[in-house]
């Protein structure tokens, strides 16, 4: 697996976790 398509899995996972926070608990931010 190259490593820059790891690299943007993983900043995609990073990014949908930090949105379903925000969605989850706004009062955090």
């Amino acid at each position: 697996m190259p490593l820059d398509m790891l690299l943007g899995l993983g900043l995609a996972a990073g990014l949908f976790v930090y949105l379903l926070v925000a969605l989850l608990a706004p009062e955090r931010f």
